[in-house]
């Protein structure tokens, strides 16, 4: 049983690696993919067992691998949503692209990729006008919602059902088995595992006098800590600081052409025996850290990954105390890829009702801005138990708080705009009444992550009327936090 948490982690770490390096390279390898996948689970099953984590990961891997592996000449259709973290949104990251991925008796016999603006393109030729969440009106003056910024909350099965509506008013068609989101963060990730990559990488060179182009090439190497970068500057920088010329369409589809050498490259170093374990840890760890998320729609599969937190789901019923803080970059380009989150978070029950104190601090570590990189500029909500009544907007941030209640999500929600200079450290932060149920006795309280954010640094202070308590975590996943403040607890 435990051999299986290893196929199925491969199995979904390739679909998902393979997102964010290109599907289009399974175009051009399709028979080498093939046969790798089956060489792949040929050797897993010669592999020792690993030990398992938790016995729900294992019950969970048990069913997902029955269905990933059948061989019953069923295709099961997944959209992957491929999204850049270093613009955040509050489901992880920029919407940019989508794939339409095809599993039959294991192996991938298609895969489709297509940017997420040609899909909203249609969506617009069709006159269809779905009104956008307030933020996005208020702050990115958006008319339209579109499949791009669908991924507006922070509870991916809710972004999920989004994206497949935004589908199928661009035209699509397929009904999706699952839906899974990855964010770009994957790609650096994977690059620990291969090492560095190096490849050939087309470009053009414009001549403003005559106003010709000329092709050129390069070499580039990607590694762990400037992949996501590289490929950035490898596929998009000419094309967003020359967006007032005429690019030829040539340059415009050759420019994607680096992401299948690099796919092939990946491939061929993962294929090896001695990697296979890595990349199932690797796969583990990113469904843990909600850079990979995922959501079926038979209600057994998805009641099986909600019960491990594999499906970036806002937790409703949860009956302690509770907090959430998400962001949505809007309109400050890829500026989170240098911005550096930290979160204070202090209860007091010394008073006649219990209140808490959220200090969250930005620091944005750019030193200029460029092409990608600006201001910060984000709508930040703090997700609280449902009940909970805003006090005092104790640190400085732009906008004014706002506060309602969700029924969807069973919390309530304030939320206020923050703008964070390149350079600059910013705290923001707002005080609050907390539901009397929140009491220090047995007190629990859990913080989920949002996902695309990476570690961020936390410290939790509860007061009491006889004591202090603090304590200090990462928040790399969601923590389940219990504070012991009776005797009886400690013995």
């Amino acid at each position: 049983m435990r051999k299986r948490l290893i196929i199925t982690a491969v199995s979904l770490a390739v679909i998902s690696l393979l997102g964010w390096i290109g599907f289009s390279a399974i175009k051009s390898h399709k028979t080498e993919f093939a046969v790798g996948s089956l060489a792949l689970f040929e050797k897993v099953s010669k592999l020792l067992p690993i030990e398992p984590d938790t016995k729900k990961e294992i019950e969970v891997v048990n069913s997902l691998v029955q269905e990933l592996t059948l061989r019953d000449d069923k295709t099961r259709v997944f959209l992957v949503l491929l999204q850049n973290n270093h613009e955040l949104r509050p489901g992880g990251g920029f919407l940019g692209q989508y794939a339409v991925v095809k599993v039959k008796n294991a192996e991938i016999v298609s895969a489709v990729v297509e940017d997420a603006n040609l899909l909203d393109q249609r969506i617009k030729d069709a006159d269809i006008k779905v009104t956008p969440p307030w933020p996005l009106q208020r702050y990115a003056q958006a008319k339209r919602w579109l499949l791009h910024d669908s991924n507006f909350s922070p509870d991916f099965p809710y972004n999920a059902a989004k994206a497949e509506y935004f589908y199928r008013l661009g035209g699509g068609r397929e009904k999706f088995d699952a839906v899974i989101a990855v964010n770009a963060d994957v790609f650096n990730h994977a690059l620990e595992l291969t090492g560095p990559i190096t490849v050939p990488v087309e470009t053009f060179t414009y001549n403003a006098a005559t106003g010709t182009f000329s092709k050129s090439s390069e070499t580039k190497t990607f590694t762990s800590e400037n992949g996501t970068l590289a490929l950035e500057e490898a596929v998009e920088k000419k094309f967003l600081i020359n967006e007032d010329i005429d690019i030829p369409a040539e340059y415009k589809q050759n420019r994607k052409n680096v992401m299948k050498l690099i796919a092939a490259k990946m491939i061929e170093k993962l294929n090896h025996l001695d990697q296979i374990t890595k990349l199932a840890e690797f796969a583990q760890s990113e469904l843990r850290t909600k850079d990979i998320m995922l959501y079926f729609h038979d209600e057994t599969l998805q009641s099986l990954v909600q019960s491990v937190h594999w499906d970036g789901s806002v937790t409703t019923d949860w009956t302690g105390d509770y907090l959430m803080v998400v962001d949505a970059n809007l309109g400050a380009l890829k500026s989170d890829y240098y911005m550096k989150r930290s979160l204070a978070y202090t209860v007091d029950f010394t008073g006649e009702k219990p209140k808490a104190n959220v200090s969250y601090t930005y620091n944005h570590t750019a030193t200029r801005g460029d092409w990608r990189t600006s201001d910060y500029h984000t709508y930040t909500r703090i997700l609280a138990p449902v009940g909970s009544k805003y006090i005092d907007q104790s640190r400085r941030h732009t906008g004014g708080v706002i506060s309602q209640d969700s029924t969807d999500l069973n919390k309530t929600v304030f939320g206020y705009k923050v703008d964070a200079l390149i350079g600059r450290e910013l705290e923001t932060g707002i005080e609050y009444e907390l539901p009397e149920t929140i009491t220090p006795d047995n007190y629990r309280l859990l913080i989920q992550k949002q996902s695309g954010t990476g570690t961020i640094p936390v410290t939790v202070t509860l007061k009491t009327k006889d004591k202090e308590y603090t304590q200090s975590f990462e928040l790399k996943k969601d923590l389940n936090i219990a504070i012991q403040t009776t005797e009886e607890q400690k013995q």
